[in-house]
């Protein structure tokens, strides 16, 4: 064997393999930890804020989930069958011929709005034509301002 034959296989021992080195893996995670904590606390500065969305998204998607009963029977639930037709099929007023077998709603539950109370829903509605849908805020009262101001999906947020 020639010193060279050595130095071949000498290198060839020692090829790095593919992958990460625990140094590598420590920093990326420190770096994770920190912006982690970042986000933390800017959605803890504002829980108000981050439950009035979350309401405001509900009833978004409650909106788009009565669409869809609107679609396959032709009209709102009434208000006396409220929005718990779209996780059942009403037994009152004007029974649907067609409904959907699964719901209308992800998890066959209809949500509380972030401060635990029931989504307030009224059809035909007052200010919309087909339907209103409403969160009375923290408080659980009408009107208010800041976490306690009403969300509904007839007002643009943030008057």
């Amino acid at each position: 064997m020639t010193t060279k034959d050595l130095g071949e296989g000498f290198r060839m021992g020692r090829k790095r393999e593919a992958g990460f080195t625990l140094l590598e893996i420590l920093i990326v995670i420190t770096i994770l930890g920190i912006l982690a904590s970042l986000v933390a606390v800017r959605v803890m500065d504002r829980p108000g804020e981050a439950r009035a969305m979350k309401a405001r998204v509900d009833i978004q998607t409650l909106e788009q989930a009565l669409r869809l009963f609107k679609l396959d029977t032709s009209f709102y639930p009434s208000t006396e069958q409220g929005l718990r037709a779209l996780v059942e099929p009403p037994t009152t007023g004007r029974i649907p011929r067609k409904y959907r077998e699964e719901g209308y709603l992800e998890k066959g539950v209809v949500p509380k709005d972030p401060w635990g109370n029931e989504y307030l829903y009224l059809s035909p509605g007052v200010h919309n034509k087909d339907f209103d849908l409403w969160s009375y805020g923290a408080d659980g009262e009408e009107g208010g301002e800041g976490e306690d101001a009403d969300i509904t999906n007839w007002e643009e947020q943030g008057e």
